[in-house]
């Protein structure tokens, strides 16, 4: 596949802004699979591309928690297991399923997602805390269900995992986001796994773009605690507009 300048130009720099935006409050696929899509690689290469380039920046990210005690893993490490497999599980079926179907069904995700990021209050709420065998019971099943959306799709991956572990886990925010980190790595591995052993998987992009997703990461895990959230929804939303208008333009013309 002929790769040119004009997609490293593009695809870098929004690679970094989601690592930022992913390491503050997750959700940075919605900025880095669209970038690629955006580019004009097809949807399973720019899943797949996407994977390498996220897990080179998310597993900085999930070993700066670490050393800051921000991963309970005597809790993380089943939700990690039951992670892997939903992700192999929903990469696989990605790869069933046709350009075409899977733009459609774009266009159905794109706007309820857009919805969730514009409306979503959920993480301000505070939640009686469970015990530690029914959080990690609870904590097992987000994981096999989001990483299972991760392989198949990904954005908002971290996101999703924050609210839900919180939501429904009640955990608090500040674990949830550092158990959300230790998943989404998983997640990622498992699903790249899949995508490089189908060889759909560019890797003078993916290793590039994710020297710019560490940078970004690095950055984002740094301003963790100083509130940097705020100015991710409105890049959220741009980034979510452009990509709805260019994925049904594509589905018209078709």
């Amino acid at each position: 596949m002929d790769i040119s300048v004009i997609q490293f130009l593009i695809v870098c720099p929004l690679v970094f802004l989601a690592g930022f935006v992913d390491a503050v409050a997750g959700g940075g696929g919605l900025i880095s699979l669209p970038a690629y899509l955006i580019t004009g690689f097809p949807v399973h290469f720019a899943i797949g591309t996407n994977k390498l380039s996220s897990a080179m920046g998310t597993a900085l990210t999930t070993v700066r928690y670490t050393k800051s005690g921000f991963i309970p893993w005597r809790q993380a490490i089943f939700c990690v297991a039951f992670a892997l497999a939903g992700s192999a599980c929903g990469a696989s079926l990605a790869l069933l399923i046709d350009d075409y179907i899977f733009k459609i069904i774009m266009l159905v995700i794109l706007p309820l997602t857009g919805a969730y990021v514009m409306r979503g209050k959920a993480l301000n709420a505070e939640f009686e805390p469970y015990s530690k065998l029914k959080t990690t019971l609870l904590g097992c099943a987000i994981a096999f269900f989001i990483g299972a959306y991760d392989g198949f799709y990904g954005p908002g991956t971290g996101t999703f995992l924050i609210l839900l572990l919180t939501a429904l886990a009640h955990m608090p925010v500040t674990e949830a986001n550092g158990v959300s980190k230790a998943i989404n790595l998983a997640t990622n591995i498992a699903a790249l796994v899949v995508f490089i052993i189908n060889g759909k998987v560019i890797f003078a992009v993916g290793l590039v773009a994710g020297l710019f997703s560490i940078a970004g990461n690095w950055l984002g895990s740094s301003f963790f605690k100083k509130g940097g959230g705020k100015a991710v929804k409105p890049i959220m939303i741009t980034v979510l507009v452009i990509f709805f208008v260019k994925v049904l333009y594509e589905v018209i013309g078709a």
